[in-house]
């Protein structure tokens, strides 16, 4: 799997800009509302220095790295959810992804409009939430209509009369503006839910865009921004988007000279993919094909051997025998397959087996 991240903020809060610096893709940036019209699409490998090592180690003619599809749409404003600039089609363009970042403006510029008389990046989040929320009310209010029509045909469905109540309580709680990640709803409510792709049913990290002389901590609309997310018990990042797309054209070594003298650990990349994972709960594993290939594959964290089999090709899922498993720290102390294999690190394991974090696999199977 790849994590799919939708970025969505009110106009001018610098979501493209934030894009460009992720992706490199060049999406058009410009002072004024709904510049970003299509989505803007963007695959960017997942900075992961253990491939490096492995790249050492094994020697292959190639690595693939795990990804990330960033989904950049258009600006939304209040009434998105009526269609206010266009708002129902841009919001339609993120109903598939995994989780949604939320960018919200916490740097003060002259020469780039804001849509409130005063910067309020939590009161821009409200207006955010509170669109996608009667966004889903739409989509469940139509549902429901559905549901409707399909029992009378089939009067006593109990399945359909459950999922009518579901969907009539969720209409109170979206129509006020609470979102459906935060109704304690169980396992088998939530699959009932799946096929709608409800917006306020995914996982939120909210990312405050602060100017670069804010940096490192990012100032106090950033603490706000940190704050609102601790409450929700969500994943925060603070970027400098305007900062990390201009570094986009420096040499690797200046541009990360050029952070540490701000202050910051990393790239606003590597710190957004970070909290990607942990808001995911995402692992990553590794496969070593002979002197060809070392990979990446990004899984649920708690998945299985044979489950993770299947990422790499549903034929050795299919015919799982046994997975051949040595932990990337291992790997690394002994320095190459075959020392590890000697020093008693390389173990067999059954289909049930929960894959951990760096964990570097060989899988068994049957054609």
């Amino acid at each position: 799997m790849s994590l799919q991240l939708g970025i969505v903020g009110l106009p001018n809060a610098g979501k493209s800009t934030l894009f460009n610096a992720l992706s490199g893709a060049g999406a058009s940036v410009a002072s004024y509302p709904f510049t970003t019209i299509e989505p803007n699409v963007g695959i960017v490998p997942v900075p992961d220095p253990r491939l490096d090592r492995l790249l050492e180690i094994a020697k292959p003619e190639r690595t693939v790295p795990a990804t990330v599809k960033f989904v950049d749409i258009a600006g939304l404003v209040k009434g998105a959810h009526r269609g206010e600039g266009l708002g129902n089609q841009f919001l339609g363009h993120i109903r598939d992804v995994d989780a949604i970042a939320i960018v919200a403006r916490c740097f003060a510029d002259p020469n780039i409009a804001h849509v409130a008389d005063t910067l309020d990046p939590v009161q821009d989040i409200a207006v955010l939430q509170l669109e996608m929320a009667l966004a889903d009310l739409t989509t469940v209010e139509r549902r429901i209509e559905k549901v409707q029509s399909m029992r009378k045909g089939q009067a006593k469905d109990a399945t359909l009369a459950e999922e009518e109540a579901l969907l009539a309580r969720l209409c109170g709680e979206l129509g006020a503006g609470r979102r459906v990640c935060n109704l304690g709803l169980s396992r088998q409510e939530r699959e009932v839910l799946s096929p709608l792709n409800l917006l306020t049913a995914k996982p939120v990290l909210y990312v405050a865009n602060a100017g670069e002389a804010d940096l490192p901590e990012g100032g106090q609309l950033a603490e706000s921004v940190c704050q609102f997310a601790r409450k929700e018990g969500a994943e925060s990042v603070i970027v400098c988007a305007s900062l990390e797309a201009d570094l986009q054209d420096w040499p690797e070594e200046d541009a990360a000279e050029y952070r540490r003298e701000l202050g910051l650990t990393g790239s606003g990349l590597g710190d957004l993919i970070a909290a990607g994972y942990r808001l995911l709960h995402l692992i990553t594993f590794f496969t070593v094909v002979g002197e060809k290939e070392v990979r990446a594959w990004p899984i649920p964290q708690g998945t299985t051997a044979s489950r993770a089999a299947g990422h790499v090709h549903t034929d050795m899922e299919r015919g799982f025998i046994r997975a051949e498993v040595v932990a990337y720290d291992d790997l690394v102390t002994a320095g190459s397959f075959a020392a590890a294999r000697d020093a008693g690190r390389l173990r067999l394991e059954g289909r049930d087996y929960a894959v951990q974090d760096g964990d570097v696999i060989t899988f068994r199977f049957n054609v």
